[in-house]
């Protein structure tokens, strides 16, 4: 039976549930895919560390769960950090889910190169490492033959990205529109049903569904920046966050929602990529759709996407994704993919 390794960088909720699920679906893994997977390096901020011959992995949770980090876990070796794992260590598969960082994209973007140079496959969850470098890790991947996957980094479980690669073959989409960040659109549906904000976002903190920063998600930036991956990957449109028209949801007033609620209208955070004479125009902003309409009934913890396209006409798709086992699952299905058993 082939065995798997992998670099786990970042363990935060998104690795900490796909440790969960490497545990759960071990058994299963190995009937239908015929595959083992092994973690044999972690990577937080307290440090890295590695094991040749994998963790205990419900070991390596229990010491996470009681607020210790990965330097001080008693198995394997202490590594440098992130990116001297990714660098040295011996592995088939680096899996990033570590911070957004849109200054430089570290450590999520030095260690996916370092993977893509060695010839390894990346599997991302992080989107920043896309946003700041995307045609010049695709690039890497070509040249050193090395797989790279990112389902995971929009709408989480929701197969949007192979959705559009996949299935829309041939055709032209006109446009994508998308709830597509959880946070604020929970924050929306409980501060219209009468929650203040600061309890609905402490809510998403403590699912693990908010970003570390909340203002990437509140101010749109999260949503910003999965527009600009699916711009970049199913409209092959080149675009950067300087391209997109950015407004979150931190100046709605409750009194704002209950006014459209009035009108007959829901306020939601709609991210939109609208096809024009020259491209694309990216916008994220908050909008007041009817509310007997599709995104209206995309509520809660939702995310959903509609593609309107020339020859498939339009599709809707949605989410119920309430913590971050289903993004940990998109990663788990990437790197099956890139293992070739699926």
């Amino acid at each position: 039976m082939p065995s798997i390794d992998l670099l786990l960088i970042g363990f935060g909720a998104v690795h900490r549930a796909f440790s969960h699920i490497l545990l759960y679906k071990a058994e299963a893994l190995a009937r239908r895919y015929d595959l083992t997977l092994r973690v044999v390096g972690v990577a937080d901020s307290s440090g890295a560390r590695f094991r040749a011959e994998g963790f205990d992995l419900a070991t390596l949770l229990a010491h996470k769960t009681a607020g210790e980090g990965v330097s001080t876990f008693p198995g394997g070796q202490p590594a440098p950090g992130a990116l001297a794992l990714a660098q040295i260590a011996s592995y088939d598969i680096l899996c990033e889910a570590s911070p957004v960082n849109l200054r430089d994209g570290d450590p999520g973007l030095s260690c996916a190169r370092a993977g893509l140079r060695r010839g390894k496959g990346v599997v991302l969850a992080n989107k920043a490492p896309l946003v700041l470098d995307f045609r010049g890790l695709h690039e890497l991947a070509q040249r050193h033959g090395a797989g790279l996957a990112f389902s995971a980094t929009v709408c989480g479980g929701l197969p949007v990205i192979n959705v559009g690669r996949r299935d829309l073959i041939a055709a032209e989409i006109h446009l994508i529109e998308g709830i597509f960040n959880s946070t604020s659109n929970y924050i929306l549906s409980r501060m219209t049903a009468g929650e203040t904000y600061a309890a609905a976002l402490a809510e998403a903190q403590r699912r693990g569904i908010a970003e570390r920063d909340p203002s990437l998600d509140v101010e749109g930036w999260d949503a910003a920046n999965k527009l600009v991956i699916l711009a970049n990957t199913l409209l092959h449109f080149p675009a950067t966050l300087d391209a997109v028209s950015v407004q979150g949801i931190t100046a709605l007033s409750r009194d704002d929602l209950l006014a459209a609620q009035r009108r007959g209208q829901v306020i939601k955070l709609l991210a939109r990529a609208e096809q024009v004479d020259d491209g694309y125009r990216l916008s994220v902003t908050p909008q007041p759709v009817p509310a007997g309409s599709f995104w209206a009934g995309v509520s809660d913890w939702q995310m959903g996407i509609a593609f309107h396209t020339d020859i498939y006409e339009e599709i809707y798709l949605k989410i119920d994704e309430r913590g971050p086992t289903a993004t940990a699952a998109a990663m788990l299905r990437d790197l099956i993919h890139l293992a070739g058993a699926a």
